[in-house]
């Protein structure tokens, strides 16, 4: 696809004016992100949860929280219940896969990328809590 094409659906689905567009495309890392990075687009953040107990939510081990690469929720490929204690701390590693992504390098060498939902479990007070595991697939 052309690059100004490429631009052209940036700017529709971002709803920029040409204005913004211009400073939008000022800073090197963000045209970088928009042209050079094809991976993002090709690629799934998955949470998947790999302990579970107590959950308020009923998460349990294999359930899924599916992102886009910028961090987009895909509904339909996740439980139809997602409890916001457990996407909070699963956000917190996105920063470094899209900077992995955006230098091309192993958007899974992370290397703390299991995090716990924010409720402690109810042996230190809480109800329960789940560990997920955050990865990308293409």
């Amino acid at each position: 696809m052309e690059v100004e094409e490429i631009w052209r659906r940036f700017q529709k689905h971002m709803g920029y004016t040409d204005e913004e567009m211009e400073v939008f495309r000022s800073d090197p890392e963000k045209v970088k992100m928009v042209t050079q990075t094809p991976d993002f687009v090709k690629s799934r953040i998955i949470a998947e949860v790999i302990e579970s107990h107590g959950c308020h939510a009923q998460h349990k081990v294999g359930d899924r929280f599916v992102m886009t690469a910028g961090g987009q929720l895909i509904t339909g490929e996740c439980p139809k219940k997602m409890c916001m204690f457990a996407l909070g701390p699963a956000s917190k590693i996105l920063p470094a896969i899209f900077e992995r992504l955006l230098t091309r390098s192993d958007p899974n060498g992370e290397r703390f990328n299991i995090v716990q939902c924010t409720d402690v479990g109810l042996d230190k007070g809480g109800w329960g809590k789940i560990l997920m595991k955050v990865y990308v697939a293409k």
